[in-house]
């Protein structure tokens, strides 16, 4: 009588996107396959589109994770009460800017920004990834501007809009390995950034 065969275990959804992050930063998602993926991770292609349906499925999905574990750091160096303002909104910029060229995390949001004209599922998707950022910031310029550390005038929210989009402007050519670009020198730009919409420079 034959034996049956054992099943192999799934894969935790942490080594799923971790792994899918590490092929999208190397290859872009155009060239990732599922079949290629699953052979990675010792998987059916057919497993992964059970869970994820599609590669932009996926792509959003390890964005949101890999997100979420930098949104668990921001969230801490955040709520340090007894730092200043400046020095938390100076970590901010530190966590919002890409680590170098060819950052995996911002190479995700490349992708994903990409794809979204033609999804609406990746637009909403976007939409509430970085919605954390927004209120994060947000949060941090209100309580700045009630200790009066930051002289901004009008609404939080907007400032903290105009402050991220410079930050994405910054960040985009850094990921790409635009010559001449560096974290230092976007680091020195966001700071200035922030001194203009905010009314004081982070860290002093």
């Amino acid at each position: 009588m034959d034996q049956p065969r054992t099943r192999r275990p799934a894969r935790p959804r942490e080594e799923v996107y971790a792994a899918a992050r590490t092929a999208i930063a190397e290859h872009g998602l155009a060239r990732l396959t599922m079949a290629g993926l699953g052979r990675e991770l010792g998987m059916s292609a057919g497993h992964l589109l059970y869970y994820f349906g599609s590669k932009d499925q996926l792509l959003l999905e390890t964005l949101r994770w890999s997100e979420a574990q930098l949104g668990e750091e921001r969230g801490r160096e955040l709520s340090r009460r007894e730092l200043p303002v400046a020095a938390r909104l100076e970590r901010y910029l530190e966590l919002y800017l890409p680590e170098g060229p060819g950052d995996p995390r911002w190479l995700l949001w490349i992708e994903v920004w990409s794809r979204s004209p033609e999804s609406p599922d990746l637009r909403r998707g976007q939409l509430d990834i970085e919605t954390p950022w927004q209120d994060d910031l947000t949060t941090l310029l209100d309580e700045g501007r009630s200790t009066g550390t930051l002289a901004f005038t009008g609404p939080a929210p907007t400032r903290a809009t105009h402050l991220r989009a410079l930050l994405d402007g910054l960040a985009v050519p850094l990921t790409i390995g635009l010559p001449g670009t560096t974290r230092a020198t976007a680091l020195t730009h966001a700071t200035s950034a922030a001194q203009a919409l905010l009314g004081a420079a982070p860290g002093r």
